[in-house]
């Protein structure tokens, strides 16, 4: 059987690998090969849909018992001509809740090739029978090989799983969370989509995308707002650090303060201190509908290395100025 695919080699784990194992194998493979990482590349195209189809199969219990006996048995001598039966246990539920497990034998020969046995066992097309019956919402298959006194059940894998939500962090610049808009994110399982964020995000906060779950289920995206070199929030206000000269600190006068919208020009008053805070009202962030103020902390910092005419300057103010600021010292 030429198109046999080995999905242990495909995912590069062993035959017993662990469900863990497994799924950190794919997620690894799968950013590898993904094509969006990979643009115009047939080659990791093909791999990648290998690796999701080998995922499909492993990472489902059943399936993975499945295709480890057929693995086993498409490998003997004449397989082609007949193929043996495989025993499956299965356990079936009463009314009452009680369970009684059975033994199911599943014929491979129905199985013309590898494709024919994958497409039935993810549940894209029903088993390749002689005559099938419905009846009662039980299929009941038939062959030419029938004999008395045995039966043969032919069963699909069930083509729609139950929606299921999941849930992703997602970590934010504070000018994307404030902004909001489109953001295109990777997520672990390989797919990678464009989002609308809403503005105005705060830490903690939880975005829901409908149907992005698994099988048409929710993806709840938790927000994380990365801290920022210049800006710090407190609710709903913003503290910034301004540096000033020590002439703006004696002069006053309008300087520029960075904003999340931007610059502005701010007016600072004669005779600040280092440490004073002045406030932009309107100007924090939006919490709730609601926007605080921007509050604006000063900081006079003095020049390291003044050029000559400036240090001629300050030789001549320290000749004239009688301003003595450790004068009301207590002691």
């Amino acid at each position: 059987m030429q198109n046999f695919r080995n999905y242990y080699e495909i995912l590069g784990i062993p035959a017993d690998a662990t469900g863990e194992e497994i799924k950190k194998a794919f997620r690894r493979l799968a950013r590898k090969y993904h094509p969006d990482v990979n643009p115009e590349d047939k080659t990791a195209e093909e791999k990648f849909k290998d690796i999701n189809e080998a995922n499909e199969v492993l990472s489902d219990p059943t399936r993975r018992s499945q295709y480890d006996q057929f693995s086993q048995f498409w490998k003997k001598k004449g397989f082609n001509r007949k193929a043996p039966k495989a025993s499956t246990a299965r356990t079936a539920f009463s009314r009452n809740g009680t369970s009684r497990t059975y033994t199911e034998e599943v014929d491979y020969s129905q199985f013309g090739d590898f494709n024919n046995f994958v497409e039935q066992l993810l549940g894209r097309r029903p088993p390749r029978t002689a005559t099938t019956t419905e009846r009662t919402g039980v299929r009941v298959s038939s062959s030419d090989s029938f004999r008395p006194g045995t039966s043969k059940t032919a069963y699909t894998v069930n083509a729609r799983p139950t929606p299921k939500d999941v849930e992703a962090r997602l970590t934010l610049p504070l000018e994307k969370a404030y902004e909001g808009g489109f953001e295109r994110i990777r997520l672990e399982d390989g797919r990678s989509i464009e989002v609308e964020l809403p503005p105005g995000m705060v830490t903690g906060q939880r975005v829901r995308l409908k149907g992005q779950g698994i099988a048409g289920g929710n993806l709840f995206l938790i927000i994380t707002v990365a801290p920022h070199p210049f800006f710090q929030v407190d609710r709903s206000d913003i503290v910034c650090q301004l540096p000033v000269t020590p002439a703006e600190a004696v002069l006053g006068g309008r300087i520029e303060v960075p904003t999340l919208d931007g610059r502005v020009k701010m007016n600072v008053p004669s005779g600040v201190r280092s440490g004073q805070r002045l406030r932009l009202a309107g100007k924090g962030y939006p919490i709730d509908g609601v926007r605080g103020d921007q509050l604006v902390e000063l900081q006079i910092v003095v020049p390291k290395d003044p050029n000559p005419q400036a240090r001629e300057l300050y030789e001549k103010l320290r000749e004239v100025e009688n301003f003595n600021p450790r004068r009301s010292l207590p002691v």
